[in-house]
């Protein structure tokens, strides 16, 4: 009987309308994310262009992002979860960026990439870990005989998604990306996304 294991991904704040730096630096091209641009490496070649471009270091950067809350319910989401199953959050974030959210979420388990930053706080280079590390790691814990439940809120986590025991497309995918992957459900809110867990969880324990 294997042990039950969870891994979801969600970044746990809003990005509807751009990013928090984007708005704050009005720098239009800084919209883009993956889902407009799915290919990671081109989209943060872009994103450190620009900023360099522009000015913007990792003080600055982090700056904003200690605005950042997360999604209303989504600590109480985690808490949830954590009572349930084992818990690691995959992204393609930074942990330079990311350790201030993670802190209101109460630091749950994160696997991300590095950066690498100049004394002047320039952000010189990116440091990924591996490609499609998502899917990877839960190939990984799939080696060590857990069952892997993913969730996930763009293209570039579908791969993640179809490795996994279950998929769950999670907080308002991209009509493309729904229509793409009809085999994993989506929910909106945290309350669906629960009962996903729940189902697919009483699935394969069967």
């Amino acid at each position: 009987m294997w042990n039950s294991h969870v891994l979801t991904l969600r970044a746990y704040s809003s990005r509807k309308s751009g990013s928090p730096l984007q708005k704050k630096t009005g720098i239009e091209e800084l919209k883009a994310t993956t889902r407009d641009i799915p290919d990671y490496d081109v989209l943060m070649k872009q994103r450190l262009r620009i900023l360099d471009q522009h000015g913007y270091g990792l003080p600055e950067i982090q700056e904003v992002i200690g605005t950042l809350d997360p999604l209303p319910g989504a600590r109480e989401f985690l808490d949830w979860l954590r009572e349930r199953f084992q818990v690691v959050i995959l992204s393609d974030t930074f942990y330079e960026f990311a350790m201030p959210l993670m802190k209101k979420l109460g630091y749950p388990a994160l696997l991300c990439h590095k950066l690498e930053v100049a004394e002047s706080g320039q952000i010189t280079n990116y440091l990924l870990r591996q490609r499609d590390p998502k899917r990877q790691s839960v190939r990984a814990f799939q080696l060590l005989n857990y069952r892997v439940i993913a969730a996930g809120d763009s293209y570039n986590d579908t791969t993640m998604l179809g490795q996994a025991e279950a998929g769950i497309l999670f907080h308002a995918p991209p009509q493309n990306v729904i229509d793409e992957f009809p085999q994993f459900p989506a929910v909106h809110n945290f309350d669906d996304l629960k009962q996903e867990f729940l189902k697919a969880s009483a699935i394969h324990s069967a």
